[in-house]
């Protein structure tokens, strides 16, 4: 069995391979004691935590995933100050679920977290899809995907629906070659370059038995439930806030109905179904106010969300006059 590693010298720095990209620390004594309450608050992580959970409703199983990654990264931080050089983890991931149920919301939160605790030089998120990777033709992807790699080193590349990078309906695919470019930097950069696979948990699958040197490079991965109503309902209300609307009486019972039957129809897209109805939610009350130009409007008149506003969206059946409950 071999002996546990010795605590260098006092005061030594932690060379840079052996740490989180881009941060230096004073080795400290072995007979120091540290505080985790003042290191969370150093830190700052605490503050992207609370604005995670401000941001997503829901999301218990992942939010808490978030926090164990977290928590796992400060503890590490904190050895390395007593000079317990433990290899770096892997921080490649893995998020599954459907569309609007805040993937690319954690990436983000997730890449401001890794700057935070040393780990990433930036902290910023490059978001991209099959196109910005894979050329059309012959000698176009290597420079594409290396290019796209270079802007996204010291932060994270978020490559959504990444099982469209593999392709085997086409012998002229050029997706194989940017797997194999993004294998060798996901290895030889990891020190500097955390990249995040999304898209359909079926999909991703498939994908990773398709290139298991992608799946062994993965060792997070995240499932991102849909949304049940009551959490939609909740979603909408507060993007409408965040805007300064809100729902009256009727239309919130309205917006309710419309999301229990939106959810059963195709290409329904979670929080961002919610967003596409509330936007035009928000051009009709818009219209519907410059319809009555002699009427004097009060402030929070231009604040409230009528029934009316939902009942004319067009993914619902249509309503008659009568059952339209007019603003007063």
């Amino acid at each position: 069995m071999s002996a546990a590693p010795r605590p260098g010298p006092r005061g030594r720095r932690l060379p840079k391979t052996d740490r989180g990209a881009g941060q230096w620390a004073e080795q400290l004594p072995p007979e120091a004691t540290v505080n985790f309450a003042a290191e969370r608050e150093a830190s700052g992580i605490d503050d992207t935590l609370a604005a995670l959970d401000g941001e997503l409703v829901g999301l218990g199983p992942v939010k808490s995933r978030i926090r164990e990654m977290a928590a796992l990264l400060l503890v590490d931080r904190v050895r390395q100050r007593f000079g317990l050089l433990s290899t770096r983890p892997n921080l490649h991931m893995c998020f599954t679920g459907a569309p609007g149920v805040g993937k690319t919301t954690v990436g983000l939160r997730m890449a401001e977290l890794l700057q935070q605790l040393g780990y990433l030089d930036k902290g910023h998120l490059v978001a991209a899809m099959r196109n910005d990777l894979v050329g059309e033709y012959i000698g176009q992807t290597a420079p594409k995907t290396k290019k796209l790699l270079d802007q996204a080193k010291g932060g994270v590349l978020f490559i959504d629906e990444a099982y469209y990078l593999h392709r085997t309906d086409s012998e002229k695919d050029y997706g194989q070659e940017a797997i194999e470019i993004l294998l060798q930097v996901m290895e030889n950069e990891r020190h500097n370059l955390v990249v995040i696979l999304a898209g359909y948990k079926d999909r991703m699958d498939a994908f990773f038995e398709s290139n298991p040197g992608m799946s062994s490079r993965i060792a997070h991965h995240l499932d991102f439930a849909n949304y049940e109503l009551e959490e939609l309902d909740s979603i909408g209300r507060l993007m409408l806030e965040q805007e300064f609307y809100y729902l009256s009486q009727d239309a919130g019972a309205t917006f309710h109905e419309y999301l229990a039957r939106r959810m059963r129809q195709p290409r329904f897209a979670n929080a961002r179904t919610v967003r596409n109805a509330l936007e035009r939610a928000r051009l009709r009350h818009a219209n519907r106010i410059l319809a009555d130009p002699d009427r004097t409007w009060s402030r929070d008149d231009l604040m409230r969300i009528e029934a009316v506003d939902i009942l004319t969206s067009r993914d619902l059946p249509p309503t008659t006059e009568s059952s339209v409950r007019k603003p007063s």
